[in-house]
C-alpha cells in the first residue's frame, strides 16, 4: 500500500513520487535489452568526458565497466543457448551500503542488465562520487526517455514504513551493508513469490609471494594498487585486505620494501585524523593482550599499523580495525591459513604472484573465499559476487518447449 505521508519522507535523486505509484507495474525487459545497454553506454561517455571524474578512480572504473565494449563482453558471457525467454523478475529494491560510494551504481546496473525496474536507496552521506554518477544518469535520460521509469534513486533514513512499502512491491530485494542492515530489512516482509539476495559482513586478505614481488619492475605501482584496495575506502569495504600473508623465501626483504613504499604513498595521499591512529593502536594492543605471541611492528608514525601474528584464524577479526590496520603472517605452507578461509565471512583473496598457490587451499573444501584476484583489483565489480550469479538471481526463465 502506497501512503502519501510515507512518500513525503523520501528524497528523490532521480524520478519522483509519481514513479513510485507506477513502477511496480512497468513491464520487465529481456536481459541485456538494447535500449538499456545504449543508455548505460551514454552514461559511461558522460562520466568519462566529465573532468570531475578524473579525481575519483572508482568513478572512472565504473564508467569503463559500462562502456559499450564492456557490456558486449558481458552479454557474450551470459548469452543464453536456448530458445527460452530470460527477463527481469519485475521490480528490484536495492539497499546500498553506506561506506562504499559507487556500490549503489553497480547494483543498479545489475538490476538494469537483468531487465528489472529498480528502486535504489543510495548512501545518505554526500559522497562527490554519488553526485557525479547520479548527474550522469539524469542527463542520459534526455536521449533515453523510455528508461526513466526503470530507475528511481532515493534517500531516506532508517524508516521501517518506507522499507515496508518498497519491500511489499518488490519481486527481488538486494541488501548490501552487512548483518545489521540485513536484520533491519528482514523485519519488512516480501511477497511470497519474491526473492532476496543478501551481502553480509565479510573480510578479505592478501597473499604475497615475496620472491615474485621482489622480481617485479614497478613496485611503486604495486603500492598504489594496494593503497586503492585498502586506504581508498578507509579499509571499510568487504574486499579490503585486513590480513597480509607472506609466502616465499625472501619474506623479510620483501616486507621491508613493500611497507616502505606503501607508507610513502599514504603520507602523500591519505587524509589522516589523529583519532584513527589512536583507534588502530588500541586495536593492536588489545590483540597483543588477547593473542599469545603477537608482535606490534614499530613504525615512525601510525599511518600504517602492522600486527604480526603467530597464526591466522577467523578469531582475529574480533580485533580488526580500519584506516590502515593490518595483521601480518609469515607463511610456509598455504594450508596454514585454512582456518581463516574456512569461515563463510571470508570473501576475497588479493594475490601478488601466481594464483596457483591458492588452488590446493580452495580445493580443500573451505566454506569461505568467493574470489581470487590480483592486488589492485579487489574492488572491481563483477556480476558474480559473493558467490551469487546476479544475472541468474535477478532474472526468471520462461521455458519454451519445442513441438515434436
Amino acid at each position: 500500500m502506497i501512503n502519501d505521508s510515507v512518500l513525503e519522507k523520501i528524497s528523490y535523486l532521480t524520478g519522483n513520487k509519481e514513479i513510485i505509484e507506477t513502477i511496480a507495474g512497468i513491464p520487465a525487459r529481456e536481459a541485456f535489452d538494447p535500449e538499456i545497454t545504449d543508455y548505460l553506454s551514454d552514461v559511461s561517455k558522460l562520466l568519462l568526458s566529465d573532468k570531475r571524474s578524473r579525481e575519483f578512480s572508482d568513478v572512472v572504473t565504473f564508467a569503463f565497466w559500462i562502456r559499450a565494449a564492456s557490456l558486449n563482453k558481458l552479454k557474450e558471457m551470459y548469452e543464453f543457448k536456448d530458445d527460452d525467454i530470460h527477463s527481469g523478475r519485475g521490480l528490484a529494491f536495492h539497499i546500498a551500503p553506506s561506506n562504499v560510494p559507487v556500490n549503489f551504481a553497480y547494483s543498479l546496473v545489475a538490476g538494469l542488465l537483468s531487465g528489472n525496474a529498480n528502486i535504489v536507496r543510495v548512501p545518505g552521506k554526500d559522497f562527490p562520487q554519488v553526485e557525479l554518477i547520479v548527474d550522469a544518469f539524469n542527463r542520459a535520460f534526455d536521449d533515453h526517455e523510455a528508461i526513466r521509469p526503470y530507475i528511481l534513486l532515493v534517500r531516506y533514513g532508517h524508516d521501517k514504513e518506507i522499507n515496508d512499502m518498497f519491500s511489499s512491491m518488490s519481486d527481488v530485494r538486494i541488501i548490501w551493508g552487512g548483518d545489521e542492515t540485513i536484520a533491519e530489512l528482514r523485519q519488512s516482509p516480501l511477497p511470497p513469490r519474491s526473492s532476496e539476495i543478501t551481502f553480509a559482513d565479510r573480510y578479505s586478505l592478501a597473499v604475497i609471494d615475496s620472491d615474485k614481488y621482489l622480481a617485479l619492475a614497478d613496485k611503486k605501482r604495486v603500492a598504489e594498487d594496494f593503497y586503492n584496495d585498502t586506504y581508498f575506502t578507509d579499509q571499510n569495504a568487504c574486499t579490503s585486505p585486513r590480513v597480509v600473508v607472506w609466502l616465499g623465501k625472501e619474506k623479510e626483504k620483501a616486507r621491508k620494501e613493500f611497507w616502505s613504499l606503501l607508507h610513502q604513498l599514504v603520507k602523500q595521499k591519505y587524509g589522516y585524523q589523529d583519532i584513527q591512529g589512536v583507534n588502530k593502536l588500541t586495536s593492536a594492543y588489545l590483540t597483543a593482550v588477547a593473542v599469545t605471541g603477537v608482535k606490534v611492528i614499530p613504525h615512525e608514525d601510525n599511518l600504517v599499523v602492522r600486527v604480526e601474528v603467530p597464526e591466522v584464524s577467523a578469531k582475529l577479526m574480533d580485533y580488526k580495525d580500519n584506516s590502515g590496520f593490518f595483521f601480518e603472517y609469515l607463511c610456509d605452507d598455504i594450508m596454514e591459513i585454512r582456518d581463516i578461509c574456512n569461515d563463510k565471512r571470508c570473501q576475497t583473496i588479493g594475490i601478488i604472484g601466481s594464483s596457483e598457490c591458492i588452488i590446493p587451499l580452495l580445493k580443500s573444501g573451505v566454506k569461505g573465499v568467493d574470489r581470487v584476484v590480483p592486488v589492485g583489483k579487489t574492488m572491481d565489480f563483477d556480476l558474480i559476487w559473493d558467490g551469487y550469479d546476479l544475472m541468474a538471481q535477478m532474472t526468471r526463465c520462461v521455458k519454451i518447449s519445442k513441438q515434436l
